[in-house]
This record gives structure tokens, C-alpha cells and sequence, in this order.
């Protein structure tokens, strides 16, 4: 799974991101046309209405169809795969623990900077109370209303489902991922024929999901056109400020855990002195931000652990392999920024317990995003739909989502550098026997 996880066509996927930057400009340009000239014309509410509205709910739909298959195929394969290299089990699981804390600090730090600083803040509330019920009645079966959520021991207890298959139809999104985890460690504490063969079998679940998704981001620059026009139709000017402060939060976000999360981690667990290590690492650096494929970048950031690290080489192939499915911290610090800033542009109160709900799913999902253009898209529209805000307003970041994923991938790669160094300094006592070539 690992090594298709990634892998992005660059043609087809530049040519998807022009499409979807030509859809954003025509639809946000028509839509500030429409609320400056036209903006309680009947004819508008009939476009959102009949046209515009259905078009962009029949991807959405398409995506919360297929994002239930793809992120528990993705979690379980994830997890198992960290058991294929029997010698590095103690590394595996050092690995898996590893990326869940510094994730979990990724997306807790994303969420305490837009919780202070806000930048959904300020737009013209009816006009977002308007679109958020139009959105409640759209979403179906998806979005489950705020004051429905469990809080206290029941939220832990909900964690756990009694049935799978239910939770599933339910679209209880945290009990999937919890039941995919277990599985997949399951999957990684036993090795026989046959768990061999269940895992190929949902490494093809996903391999088919993600290639549905592919086809379904297709639809993509059509649905963005449509999502801003209905957005821009109805708050203006707004937005163009709103998507600059959102933007400055994400990069800002993404720097604090560059330049103050990883150096604390290489300084005081590796013994690494920071300045060394990104200067030793800019080549994969570069690569990832040019790229924005993780796994377009991996033979680069194998080859510099290897030359420029030092690292022993089979912990750091096992450790950046997995690494570039499973420890996203950039893709999580997006998400949990993109989620945030879009309930508090609709006017939606998240409290502390839904925001804890989103910080799981955040941390779960970076274990395992599509490897496709806008392959965080699924994710943060099922979690925007299970906090009850309008899952149409991904429209509003798509269209500076290619510069910012050139950022988010940079961070992702960093990241699986900086936990190869972690991990090969943490295990260095069983590292020794493993220092020779595969």
C-alpha cells in the first residue's frame, strides 16, 4: 500500500489543479457579481436552488459514499503493515506510538491557534445561518446535530461500537476508525496464510476506494465552481478576507510545529542539533514542496537518511516507508484548521467535546489519506458533516489548497525524517544488528 499510497500522476494532477483554480475563480467572480448586482434577484435563489445547490451535493454525496470504505481499509493496512519487518517489531510499535503523539501535538497545537486567533470570525451571520440550514437539510443522514453529540463517559464509551456494521451505517466516524485499529493491530500481533490473505484482500478495498475517489475528484472543478458561486452569492466580499486569514493561520500552524515542535523533539530525544539536521534534510525538503507527493519524495529522503543522517538504514527505510502513509502531521494540521475555520465562518459553536472529536479523527486520518489530489477532501467533509457545518464550504479552500499542500507535504516529509532520527536514537540499543543493508 505504501508504495501507491502517494503517487500522483504529475501531469493529470496538475492539469486537475488548473481546473479546479479556473472552477474557483469563475464561480467565486460570478458569485461577487451576483451579490454586487443582483443580490435578492429571484433568479439567483432559482440557480442555488435548482442548479448550482444539487450539482455540488451529488459530490458530496459521492464522497461520504465512498470515505467510510477508504479510511477503514486505509487505518487497518496502515497499522499492519508496520509488522511485515519481524525484526523491527519493537521499532513498529515505537513507530505507531511515536506517530500518534506528535500528531496529537500537531492538531492540538492547529486547533489552539485557531481558537485564538479566529479567522472565521466576522461574516454576516444570517447569510451563514442561511446556508448552514440549507446544508443541514442537504447533508441527510450525514450530519448529526451539535446538541446530539455525547459528552462525558458516553463519548468515551461511544468510542467503542457494539456494532461495527451499524456504526458504519450510522456514519459514526470515530467507532469505524476505533474498530479499524484494533483490527489492524490485530492484524499485526498475528501472522498466518490467511491474515496474509484478509489483508491483501482490504488493501484491494482500498486500492478500489481510492481509485473511485480519483474518478469522483474528477467532478471536482464543477463542484468548486458551484460551491463558490453559491458561497460568494451570498457573502460577498467577505470571503476574499476570510480566505486570507485562513491561509496566514494554516501556514503559521504548519511553521510553529516546523521550527519549535521538531527542533524540541531532535534536541532533547535525539541529541540532534536542529540546524544541522535541516540543513542536512533541504534536499528532501525541496523535493517534497515541489512536488507535493510524499511518496514522489521517498527515494530522496531514503537516500539523504542514508548519506546525510547517518541513520541505520533498516530502521530508517521501515520508518520513513510507513511514515509516508502514516505520519501526516502536516495533512492533520490542515484538516483540524480547515474544520475549525469553517464552523466558526458558519457561525457553528464547537465545544470542547467536539473538538476533541475532531482532533481524533484529524490524528486516525493521517494514518491514512488518500493518496489522490485533494485526498484529505473525504475526511474533512464527513467531519464537517458530523459537527453539523455545511460540508459545501470545502469549496472555500480548494482553491488555494495546491500551494498549501506544497507546504503540508514539505511538513510531512520533515516529519518522517525527523522521526526516523527519534526512532533510531530511542532504539539505538537493537539498532546496532540492524545497521547492514536489507
Amino acid at each position: 500500500m505504501t508504495e501507491q499510497t502517494d503517487a500522483r500522476p504529475e501531469v493529470g494532477h496538475n492539469g486537475l489543479q488548473w481546473r479546479i483554480l479556473v472552477g474557483f475563480i469563475a464561480g467565486l467572480v460570478l458569485g461577487l457579481l451576483a451579490y454586487t448586482f443582483a443580490r435578492d434577484s429571484a433568479w439567483v435563489s432559482t440557480v442555488v436552488t435548482y442548479v448550482t445547490g444539487p450539482i455540488g451535493q451529488i459530490f458530496l454525496r459521492l464522497l461520504f459514499m465512498l470515505v467510510i470504505p477508504l479510511l477503514f481499509s486505509a487505518l487497518v493496512v496502515g497499522i499492519a503493515e508496520m509488522g511485515e519487518i519481524r525484526a523491527l517489531r519493537k521499532v513498529g510499535i515505537a513507530t505507531l506510538v511515536y506517530t500518534v503523539i506528535v500528531s496529537g501535538i500537531a492538531v492540538a497545537l492547529s486547533l489552539l491557534l485557531v481558537n485564538v486567533l479566529r479567522p472565521g470570525q466576522g461574516v454576516d451571520r444570517q447569510a451563514a445561518q442561511d446556508l448552514l440550514a440549507r446544508g443541514a437539510d442537504t447533508a441527510g443522514g450525514i450530519v448529526q446535530a451539535s446538541s446530539q453529540s455525547a459528552s462525558g463517559v458516553d463519548a468515551v464509551l461511544n468510542l467503542i461500537p457494539s456494532n461495527v456494521i451499524t456504526a458504519m451505517s450510522n456514519n459514526d466516524i470515530l467507532a469505524v476508525m476505533f474498530f479499524a485499529l484494533f483490527f489492524g493491530i490485530g492484524l499485526l500481533l498475528v501472522s498466518t496464510p490467511r491474515t496474509a490473505t484478509l489483508k491483501n484482500g482490504i488493501e484491494g478495498i482500498f486500492e478500489v476506494a481510492m481509485r473511485l475517489i480519483g474518478i469522483v475528484i474528477q467532478l471536482a472543478p464543477f463542484a468548486i465552481f458551484c460551491f463558490m458561486f453559491n458561497l460568494a452569492a451570498q457573502f460577498g466580499w467577505d470571503l476574499l478576507f476570510k480566505l486570507a486569514a485562513y491561509v496566514s493561520v494554516v501556514l503559521l500552524a504548519l511553521a510553529v510545529q516546523m521550527f519549535g515542535v521538531f527542533p524540541a523533539l531532535l534536541a532533547f530525544i535525539a541529541r540532534k542539533n536542529p540546524l544541522a539536521f535541516f540543513r542536512e534534510t533541504r534536499e528532501a525538503s525541496v523535493m517534497a514542496f515541489s512536488t507535493a507527493s510524499s511518496n514522489a519524495t521517498l527515494p530522496t529522503a531514503l537516500r539523504v537518511a542514508d548519506e546525510e543522517l547517518k541513520l541505520p538504514r533498516r530502521v530508517a527505510r521501515f520508518v520513513l516507508t510507513i511514515g509516508a502513509t502514516a505520519n501526516q502531521n502536516g495533512t492533520a494540521m490542515f484538516e483540524g484548521v480547515t474544520v475549525l475555520f469553517l464552523a466558526q465562518f458558519f457561525g457553528v459553536n464547537l465545544d470542547l467535546s467536539q473538538q476533541l472529536f475532531v482532533m481524533l479523527v484529524c490524528i486516525l486520518a493521517g494514518i491514512g489519506t488518500a493518496g489522490v489530489p485533494a485526498g484529505s477532501l473525504p475526511v474533512i467533509a464527513l467531519i464537517l458533516g458530523s459537527v453539523g457545518v455545511p460540508p459545501e464550504g470545502i469549496g472555500l479552500i480548494l482553491g488555494v489548497d495546491r500551494f498549501l499542500d506544497m507546504c503540508r507535504t514539505t511538513l510531512n516529509v520533515v516529519g518522517d525524517l525527523v522521526a526516523a532520527t527519534v526512532i533510531s536514537a530511542i532504539s539505538s540499543e537493537e539498532s546496532s544488528p540492524l545497521t547492514e543493508p536489507a
